[in-house]
């Protein structure tokens, strides 16, 4: 799914409007139809609803929904933040709509300077907030700032439409001091999806976003040229492959991984057992001398090319039997393993790096410049800091990422909540799977395996990153309904990557 910046968000809805075609005001009925939905599904008469509306579109948004809320029986109370002098003629329409339903329990008032007296002690508050939409581009002051920062100390569930008021779409607001900006519980947002929600930066006003289809044109978002994509089922189950019949193990590759030190084999096996569990016709691991029986007994399925070195990677294996080859997990940085780490990005066979294959790209950073083309890096942020350097924010650190992709035509799989994947081509694609029970030792491992199993199988490098990042977040997603998020560890994920793949068929 594309995400589209804040320019081309104004042109799907007037391309929507002109083509569909469809009133304005009837298109935004729509959008606040499905937020009235969502919030009808979710809270009950119950709650007492504070809307604040701003002059704007996003104003008329709220004021439709407060009118919905109303006809259904909600205490509703509209706090229209300006003048009525300044309405928008669909934000108009909708007040004039919205006050012919008043009655003591269904108000409506101006701010323009006295704050709202709301006591949140007394009631279930839910406070709607409608004040800004997307096309916000300066910094939020003055009586709208105040009621903001209002809103964030209220004891009261905050819902924002479309994005929460102050936030920026397409840059950050780290830069300002602090910074207007609500702090949603819920933001129930218009397909497609803001790039600013995908960082871990904005998640304290964000928080839960909903995704609602209010009918964009299909014709506008298929001709849409942009840079960035949000990972969903639907875009990954075109790239899945069916099995054949008469296929051997042969067809679907060998896999050597080069992983694992003393005190860290558990990372060669986890990467190995994924590589098996992710479909790899062969894998063989590259071990020093002192984990033979540690691979031997744990993953029996494995073969084993030992190296000279009791205890580290210090030689490389000839590599022409292998149809890709992933390197990193718990190998360390001595310099024998830099030597012959060195000798192996030089020889141009299909890559997967990790760990401390990357630390050490970060102490030798114009080996990078020796990188084979289409070659998958796999860092998490502070191992992506070492290569690329330090970022002043979210967008910034996308940004580093997209260059080093192109300048280097790798594709870099930066690891962490939606962790993102940016190609030779300067896109970028944003993951949904996944959950915080996989911040645990050795997930990453788990890729690794899962990632190289994919490019032995002939996958595209692209393919590859897409494909192995959604299933093993679906595998973690799979585990954490079992298990929940505290109780998930490595192993876990392996054991579920069957039921990912099967998921990703629609055969579960």
């Amino acid at each position: 799914m594309k995400i589209l910046p804040v320019d081309k968000i104004r042109e799907a809805d007037l391309f929507t409007i002109n083509n569909e075609p469809i009133a304005d005001i009837d298109l935004m009925e729509r959008a606040a139809g499905k937020c009235f939905d969502w919030l009808f599904q979710h809270f009950s008469t119950t709650y007492n609803i504070k809307i604040i509306a701003g002059t704007g579109n996003n104003g008329g948004d709220g004021l439709a929904i407060a009118r919905m809320l109303a006809e259904k029986g909600y205490p509703v109370e509209v706090l229209l933040s300006g003048s009525l002098n300044n309405l928008s003629p669909n934000c108009k329409t909708n007040f004039e709509r919205y006050k012919q339903l008043c009655n003591d329990t269904c108000i409506w008032r101006e701010y323009l300077s006295e704050l709202p007296d709301w006591n949140t002690n007394a009631e279930a508050i839910l406070v709607v907030d409608a004040l800004f939409g997307s096309g916000l581009t300066r910094k939020v002051s003055g009586g709208s700032a105040d009621l903001i920062h209002y809103i964030n100390n209220l004891k009261a569930i905050v819902i924002s439409i479309d994005v929460p008021s102050g936030l920026y779409v397409d840059k950050t607001v780290k830069e300002e001091a602090s910074p207007a900006v609500i702090q949603a519980d819920y933001t129930l947002t218009f397909a497609p999806p803001k790039l600013a929600f995908f960082f871990p930066e904005n998640d304290i006003y964000v928080g839960e976003w909903i995704l609602l289809d209010i009918g964009i044109s299909e014709k506008y978002l298929e001709q849409a040229d942009v840079t960035n994509f949000m990972l969903t089922a639907a875009s990954v189950k075109p790239l899945l492959r069916k099995r054949n019949k008469f296929d051997h193990k042969g067809i679907y590759g060998h896999s050597l991984l080069i992983c694992g030190g003393k005190g860290k084999m558990g990372a060669a096996v986890l990467a190995a057992k994924a590589c098996l569990r992710a479909g790899s016709g062969l894998v063989t691991v590259r071990i020093p001398q002192s984990g033979v029986d540690i691979l031997q007994t744990a993953v029996p399925e494995a073969m084993l090319t030992i190296d000279p070195d009791k205890t580290c990677f210090s030689e490389m294996p000839k590599t022409d039997r292998y149809t890709a080859i992933g390197i990193g997990p718990g190998i360390g940085m001595d310099k024998r393993t830099a030597g012959a780490f060195k000798h192996l990005i030089q020889e141009g066979v299909p890559l997967v790096i990790d760990a401390d294959a990357i630390n050490i790209l970060g102490e030798n950073k114009t080996w990078l410049s020796f990188l084979p083309s289409g070659c998958i890096l796999t860092p998490h942020r502070k191992e992506f800091e070492r290569i690329a350097g330090k970022a002043s924010d979210d967008f910034h650190r996308c940004q580093l990422q997209r260059e080093l992709a192109v300048k280097y035509s790798c594709y870099i799989v930066l690891k962490g909540a939606n962790t993102c994947i940016t190609t030779p081509a300067g896109r970028c694609f944003f993951n949904t799977t996944g959950n915080p029970g996989m911040a645990t030792g050795g997930s990453g491992d788990v890729l690794t395996g899962i990632i190289t199993a994919l490019v032995a199988q002939h996958y595209s490098p692209l393919e590859a990153s897409l494909l192995g990042v959604y299933l093993h977040g679906l595998a973690g997603d799979l585990v954490a309904q079992e298990t929940g998020q505290e109780a998930l560890v490595a192993g876990d994920i392996i054991n579920k990557i069957g039921n990912a793949f099967l998921s990703s068929h629609g055969e579960l």
